[in-house]
């Protein structure tokens, strides 16, 4: 009796932990979200099908089907589609830096961005937090910074990840390289072709060696178009230097769509043989390369006039001028437009050459190449619109709408090599779409017509919110690669001067300074910051200190965090050791850190005795 009770209470407890197990599993199960009725046009450019359904588990696509085939949870949240098309998210191919226009890309189907290197550290603090639903927003694909020769950018306090790095021999090339990579790139990218050859070789090999893809975006006489598709280089933005190389007669042009209107029929072709021989895709960027000239021009900027009309939108886009450039928004409101006027002559040859432009990348594309769409956006662009605009540019040279839609969703996947994960509609990849209410392969300004967006199997709140998203920048906030340290010709330039007028001293604050203690003048120098470490923490870490190299530190002096007062120790007159609270690191964020000292300031021509402006970026906890 006694061995019958003691069994009949384990089978009791066996079931118990049976049933308590399968709820445990059950609860772990990712949410279903199901899609159901509706055409898919699932991105591989196939026959669409009809009455789909589809079921998404989590962030991955779990099943595609048709509608009545298969089974999905009860309490699955389940869109009714029926009578609408369903497209994989849209892909800007070519942006700088607009991480505060989140919710225009989104309002706009655009669900992934090829970022091209603006954003150093951010880049990669704004990718994680977006990718693992921190803040709402596309996913950037980035290469974090960028290899070139321009000068603005060899002051010597750019920090390692700093978007323009400038190698001076192949080695040096390498190391930037591999700095990138092991930063988590997602691709490699060079701006000026200006760069020796062998610095270039040098990069390209250890992009290769780490299987990155490779992105120019302008040619040199060095570093041709033909040059840099033989070396492996497969991304190439604006489609750089080919309106020069079909010309008849190049010499006797200097503007681009004057090239293209001299188009050599044979030049053109053989290009574009080499092109797809080697397997390089180009974003050519019709909206920046022609404005004007596209059919529907005067539609399009009554469109980008409509969409500033929204006052959520101006929010978002501030009347200053940006990069010393007025916004699009502003020339529209100074009733400018970007039709052409002038010679009729030239008008004529440059819509000739706008035409070319338009043939040469649906040649190229008929020949077995990728064209890729991309707004060239960056905060002078309507953003998300005008990816829109470039679809329909397009159509206009030739595309079927399903090969426009392909240009902005599977191919801009294969040139990142991320095509297994994403850029169509299959099972097991990330579930990116959007439901339309009407045939994008019947108009493909039916991809407008949005009623659905789905990122990362979430489906998003599309509206135009009166916040940025993201807390490590501010609407507005488009410093060129937002460096850690900011102002550096400015400390450049006074460390200079204060060199000068001490008779060749080191400019760190006068008075006897000695290493170990800081003068105490009765009128403060001018502080700057020329560097701080680290530049990235994550949230939660314990106290912290902060080293800050720079130079004029005295005595009556106070180092604000974020605006408030922060202890520090003075290891010289050109070095502070700052102590952050772990308090002070709880929340994410991009915070301030300035130094400022007492006054009267000796030398008030060159500040009040606050120093430029250093930022500490608090990533989140993952």
């Amino acid at each position: 009796m006694r061995r019958s009770l003691d069994c009949s209470l384990g089978v009791v407890l066996g079931l118990l932990l049976s049933i308590m197990s399968s709820g445990a599993a059950h609860a772990q199960q990712p949410a279903t979200l199901v899609i159901e009725g509706g055409t898919l046009i699932d991105g591989n450019g196939g026959t669409p099908l009809r009455d789909a359904r589809i079921i998404i588990q989590g962030d991955k696509i779990a099943a595609v089907t048709r509608k009545g085939q298969g089974s999905y949870p009860a309490n699955a949240q389940v869109i009714q589609a029926d009578g609408k098309f369903i497209v994989p998210g849209l892909w800007d191919g070519h942006s700088y830096g607009t991480w505060f226009l989140n919710d225009f890309y989104l309002n706009h189907g655009v669900t992934s961005i090829i970022d091209n290197g603006l954003g150093g550290e951010l880049s990669i603090v704004h990718r994680e937090a977006v990718n693992r639903g921190k803040i709402a927003g596309p996913r950037y694909v980035i290469s974090i910074g960028s290899q070139s020769t321009n000068p603005r950018f060899s002051t010597g306090y750019e920090p390692p990840l700093f978007p323009d790095r400038i190698p001076k021999s192949p080695e040096e090339g390498r190391q930037v390289t591999r700095r990138f990579i092991d930063a988590g790139a997602d691709f490699i990218f060079f701006q000026d072709a200006s760069l020796p050859l062998d610095i270039v070789a040098a990069g390209i090999d250890e992009a290769k060696k780490a299987g990155k893809p490779i992105a120019l975006e302008r040619v040199s006489p060095t570093l041709t178009l033909q040059k840099a598709a033989e070396m492996g280089i497969t991304y190439l933005t604006h489609s750089p230097g080919v309106g020069e190389i079909i010309a008849k007669d190049p010499s006797k042009w200097t503007n681009e769509l004057d090239h293209y209107a001299d188009m050599d029929p044979v030049k053109a072709q053989a290009l574009i043989q080499h092109l797809v021989r080697h397997k390089a895709a180009l974003v050519p960027n019709f909206v920046n390369i022609g404005p004007g000239y596209g059919k529907e021009w005067r539609r399009f900027e009554e469109e980008i006039k409509k969409l500033f009309s929204d006052p959520n939108v101006l929010a978002f886009y501030p009347e200053a001028t940006i990069f010393g450039r007025p916004t699009q928004l502003g020339l529209l409101r100074a009733g400018a437009s970007r039709l052409p006027t002038g010679d009729p002559a030239v008008i004529a040859r440059r819509r000739q050459g706008y035409a070319n432009v338009l043939k040469f990348h649906l040649d190229f594309h008929r020949a077995g190449g990728r064209v890729l769409t991309g707004g060239n956006t960056q905060v002078q662009k309507a953003a998300g619109l005008i990816l829109h605009h470039e679809m329909e540019q397009f159509v206009e040279g030739g595309f079927t709408p399903m090969e426009t839609i392909q240009a902005a969703t599977k191919w801009p996947a294969e040139a990142m090599r991320l095509q297994d994960r994403i850029g169509t509609i299959e099972t097991g990849k990330l579930a990116d779409m959007l439901v339309v209410s009407a045939d994008p392969l019947q108009d493909i300004r039916n991809l407008q017509k949005i009623d659905t967006l789905i990122f990362n199997g979430k489906v998003v709140d599309r509206s135009y919110h009166p916040w940025p998203s993201d807390p490590f920048i501010d609407v507005g906030d488009v410093v060129f690669g937002n460096p850690a340290v900011e102002s550096w010709s400015w400390v450049a330039t006074l460390k200079q001067a204060m060199r000068a007028a001490q008779g060749g001293g080191e400019g760190e604050g006068g008075g006897g300074a000695r290493q170990g203690g800081l003068p105490d003048p009765p009128a403060s120098p001018q502080p700057a910051i020329e560097t701080i470490s680290p530049t990235l923490v994550t949230e939660g870490s314990p106290t912290t200190t902060l080293v800050i190299k720079g130079f004029n530190f005295v005595r009556r002096m106070h180092v604000f965090f974020n605006g408030r007062s922060v202890p520090y120790r003075a290891v010289s007159p050109t070095e502070l050791h700052v102590t952050l609270d772990a308090t002070l690191l709880r929340t994410p964020g991009k915070f301030d850190i300035v130094i400022k000292n007492a006054p009267p300031v000796a030398t008030p021509d060159w500040g009040n005795g606050t120093s430029n402006t250093a930022h500490l970026l608090v990533n989140f906890k993952y």
